[in-house]
């Protein structure tokens, strides 16, 4: 089957500026040849040279200077509306007139409007993946607070042994549907930029023992010990205050949750290998580990290593997403390495804060 040639488009734009021009070039030359010669065959006979000749030149300077260009704003303005873009390089002439500016700046209006669309497609393609996420999450445990009252009011409800055990049962599944509306609150307002840093210098030191002694209790109640290594107490790093906090917080927590009794859970600094002006912050467990093909999804939201033992202590599998969002916000870099039933390192790059060095004072 052979392939039908395009069809050659006519240039009715420089038709009409040729008719134009060459008809009043026409009137001109039939008055000026009639002043001079009062001959109006011979007038008539040179204006019908001067028209043909006027019409041809008209139409292919114009369609030389600008036939290629409007067609390159017809394709962009079409591509534009059917959104749909393609590669155009920038329409460079030694003109350098209006039409010129006219081209580039429509093709930088088109490269605008892709990336919108683009970015309103990620926004689009994220919200529809949040709401399923989200989904999925609320029906365990709304559908097991169903269940503990419906059978409840079924009879048990008069079971004192029963109605005691089915009540906390339910209460853990409020407090479960209340940490994960919390969570989605927190990472909804991280993703989408509303929640900003504010960023000063803080006591890292005092800031871990503050977040340590907060969880010492939850600690020791799965058996787990909590070590701190000794560092300069007097180092300053640059960082929101809270969204530290809570980042240690996260991941503190989750080493306490997928530890083993007797593990414990340590934390503490080392020199960044490529910058001096950073550290990394570390928080090593001695817990179940992960596996390698699993460490590149540990920060998405609600994935769990152990979703039947997060699901039971009350896991949202969002704090991990937490943190990368607040840590990716900061400037600074997340990293997580981890061995099966060892367990995992997160080390987190920090910005330090310089002290001023006075100047020296000259001598009198």
């Amino acid at each position: 089957m052979t392939k039908k040639k395009p069809r050659r488009r006519v240039y009715k734009l420089g038709i009409r500026v040729a008719v134009y021009t060459s008809f009043i070039s026409a009137i001109i030359t039939v008055l000026v040849i009639y002043l001079l010669y009062q001959s109006i065959t011979q007038a008539l006979a040179i204006a019908g040279l001067v028209m043909a000749g006027s019409f041809i030149t008209t139409y292919l300077v114009s369609y030389r200077l600008q036939f290629r260009r409007l067609q390159v704003l017809e394709r962009v303005s079409r591509n534009i509306s059917k959104k749909r873009f393609e590669e155009i390089e920038d329409l460079r002439t030694q003109y350098d007139d209006e039409m010129d500016f006219t081209i580039k700046h429509i093709i930088k209006s088109s490269r605008t409007v892709e990336r919108e669309i683009s970015r309103l497609n990620r926004i689009e393609n994220y919200r529809k993946e949040f709401i399923g996420d989200i989904s999925h999450e609320l029906k365990t445990p709304i559908f097991a607070i169903q269940g503990f009252i419906e059978t409840l009011l079924n009879g048990a409800l008069e079971d004192p042994e029963v109605n005691r055990k089915f009540l906390q049962k339910a209460m853990r599944n409020v407090n479960r549907l209340i940490f994960l509306t919390k969570d989605l609150m927190e990472i909804s307002r991280l993703e989408t930029g509303e929640l900003k840093s504010d960023i000063e210098s803080l006591y890292l030191y005092e800031t871990i023992l503050d977040i340590v002694e907060s969880l010492t209790y939850k600690a020791e109640k799965e058996e787990v010990n909590l070590v701190v290594h000794n560092f300069d107490q007097n180092l300053q790093i640059r960082a929101d205050r809270n969204q530290i906090k809570q980042v240690l917080v996260n991941i503190i927590e989750n080493g306490i949750k997928y530890n083993v009794p007797g593990g414990k859970v340590e934390i503490g600094i080392q020199d960044h290998p490529k910058n001096e002006e950073k550290i990394l912050l570390f928080v090593k467990d001695t817990g179940i580990g992960i596996d390698e093909m699993d460490l590149p999804r540990v920060t998405e939201r609600f994935f769990r290593v152990d979703k039947s033992r997060s699901r039971e202590r009350g896991g949202t599998g969002l704090g991990l997403a937490i943190v990368k969002h607040i840590i990716e916000a900061h400037g600074e870099k997340l990293t997580v390495s981890s061995t099966p039933n060892e367990g995992s390192t997160f080390n987190i790059s920090l910005t330090k804060v310089v002290p001023l060095v006075p100047l020296d004072t000259p001598e009198n």
